[in-house]
């Protein structure tokens, strides 16, 4: 293991179980004071009615902890603050240096987790509002990845719906040959937003629009085939903005509702036969323990409409039923907005009451806060829509280019523009991964460009900064594999500390789904490379040992400012 923040907690605990005569957490963090410090003698000394300071003593008496500490002492009213030996932080470096995954353990026990993530409408362009969903579902995929667990990535489209009556029809009154070479729809959203004032100010068009819902759905085949047109043309245009973006989904990983139109009838037979349907103004409903109205009446989950139809609820319970009984998903993360929490707070009761989602099986809705514009209210453009995500892209990669252009004049146009890529790309993807996604946080270009503090390019010029010192000490990494790590200078060992928590952090970042937690991490190690850096010669060591040493805890930072930015879905050019 190289999760020094756990290993101390894991010999401390033992002491302090020891001395509580039950379970008691030491918990541990880092500490201005010494490199960590324990506070849990406090909370433990209250249990036990004993003075704190008396507490600590009694655990640094019984603790076994001297091939990791160097020195531990009692500090204020019962805080252990402690020195991390040099030993024990040379052996950890040691340890990643010579793993290809720098020191991080696969999880003992794998699970099959299903992230959903994405899931934008047929017939509409991605927009702002798809940003948050898609950038943490699809980093958190590649973590839990990482980590060794089993990922299943679906994106469920919205690709079914009385919607796709209103398209069909305004594609009919075009003309458009669809069997033409030359054949697209061109912009969706300016083809869905005609179709729309159409239907808004047209009653012939409209009626003539829900008589084509009724053709679809009673399976017309020239509408089905215009209805798979939109399919096709709307997934183009995805693929295209998750190629840009670096998104892992492809279209195999394209679920779209349609896909449990077959499931609909038999999810009303089971949910009656297990007794949890009732029938509300003339619709069949489940009406889930828990959930009311503004007018106390009991809030429904309708399974099937008056009409006989159905909704996107009844095809929610299809999605869960499936994903739990015939793909055995032992966790399901549904990375959508935060407007959907009384939506799936009810499906994943009702799954319980049906015996769908049962223990060790667990659903949870990942929720994320808004992405806001300069007046610090919802990103919008000066028309008031959303920008298009394609639009963000090209403008984030735009900014780029004439920073790195600043930056690094000696590339050459070709290296530049990809350069300009990764940092434009890297930096949106950032500057929404680096916020907690439970809050809102600002939308600046400007900053998330920039070298200067916490974003992808200044992570992505510390790992740059670091191949170039390979690259000017002509110095292949692999012929230091294998050489002592030695720590002279206070420099060395805060970096060396900071290393050691990578293995830590990610684990606790997929525990919690906290992926800002990883950004902080590798802000602080780029931090602490650049003291290291500044105050340490490298390549002009004062000698061969401390040369070699230093050229490790290089390639060790390196490498896991790599695999961070990676885990995040963010790539780290050679050169910058």
């Amino acid at each position: 293991m190289t999760d020094l923040p756990q290993l101390l907690t894991d010999r401390l605990a033992r002491a302090f179980s020891e001395v509580a005569g039950d379970h008691a957490d030491p918990a541990v963090r880092r500490s201005d004071h010494a490199d960590y410090q324990a506070d849990g003698a406090l909370p433990l000394a209250k249990k036990l009615r004993r003075p704190p300071r008396e507490i600590a003593a009694a655990i640094l008496n019984v603790a076994k902890i001297e091939d990791l500490v160097a020195k531990a002492e009692i500090a204020g009213p019962g805080f252990l603050n402690l020195t991390v030996a040099d030993s024990a932080l040379t052996r950890i470096v040691e340890e990643m240096a010579a793993d290809e995954r720098v020191g991080v353990a696969t999880v003992a026990e794998p699970q099959k987790i299903l992230v959903d993530y994405s899931g934008p409408n047929v017939g509409k362009e991605l927009h702002v509002g798809h940003l948050r969903s898609t950038v943490i579902g699809d980093a958190l995929a590649r973590l839990l990845e990482f980590l060794g667990h089993d990922v299943v990535r679906q994106n469920h489209l919205g690709d079914w719906g009385t919607t796709f009556g209103m398209l069909i029809e305004h594609f009919a009154d075009s003309g458009a040959d669809p069997t033409s070479d030359d054949f697209a729809l061109g912009d969706l959203t300016d083809f869905y937003q005609a179709a729309r004032r159409k239907f808004d100010a047209d009653e012939d068009f409209a009626d003539r629009a829900r008589r084509r819902v009724v053709l679809l759905q009673s399976g017309d085949a020239a509408t089905h085939a215009l209805w798979k047109l939109f399919i096709e043309e709307s997934e183009k245009h995805f693929q295209g903005v998750y190629d840009a973006l670096d998104i892992t989904l492809t279209p195999e990983h394209n679920v779209g509702e349609s896909a449990y139109n077959d499931g609909l009838p038999g999810i009303v037979e089971e949910l009656d036969r297990l007794g949890l349907l009732r029938e509300s103004d003339g619709a069949i409903c489940l009406f889930p323990e828990g959930f009311t109205g503004r007018d106390g009446k009991p809030f429904p989950i309708i399974v099937r409409k008056r009409d006989g139809g159905y909704n996107y609820e009844a095809t929610d319970l299809v999605a869960i039923r499936r994903r739990l009984l015939d793909l055995h998903a032992d966790r399901i993360y549904y990375v959508v907005a935060n407007e959907q929490r009384l939506r799936l707070a009810m499906l994943f009761v009702a799954a319980r009451d049906a015996g769908w989602l049962k223990p060790p099986a667990t659903a949870e809705h990942i929720t994320m806060g808004m992405v806001l514009g300069t007046d610090r209210k919802r990103l919008r453009t000066r028309s008031g829509d959303l920008p298009k995500l394609a639009d963000l892209l090209d403008a984030a990669v735009q900014r780029a280019e004439a920073v790195v252009s600043e930056k690094a004049p000696d590339l050459d146009a070709d290296e530049r523009s990809a350069v300009a890529r990764a940092v434009g790309i890297g930096a949106i993807k950032y500057g929404d991964l680096s916020n907690d996604r439970i809050k809102d946080y600002l939308f600046d270009l400007d900053q998330m460009v920039s070298f200067d503090g916490n974003t992808a390019p200044y992570l992505q010029y510390a790992r740059a900064r670091i191949l170039s010192v390979f690259r000017r000490g002509e110095i292949d990494p692999a012929s230091i594999k294998g050489s002592e790590v030695v720590l002279t200078a206070p420099e060395e060992h805060r970096l060396a500390l900071r290393l050691a928590e990578f293995e830590g952090v990610l684990h606790k970042a997929a525990e919690g789904v906290e992926l800002h937690r990883i950004c902080g991490y590798l802000f602080d190690l780029a931090t602490a490379f650049t003291a290291f850096y500044e105050h340490c010669p490298v390549l002009r060591a004062e000698d061969e040992k401390t040369k070699t040493s230093r050229l490790v805890l290089c390639d060790v930072t390196g490498r896991v400012l790599a695999t961070g930015l990676s885990v995040l879905g963010i790539s780290a050019p050679d050169r910058m």
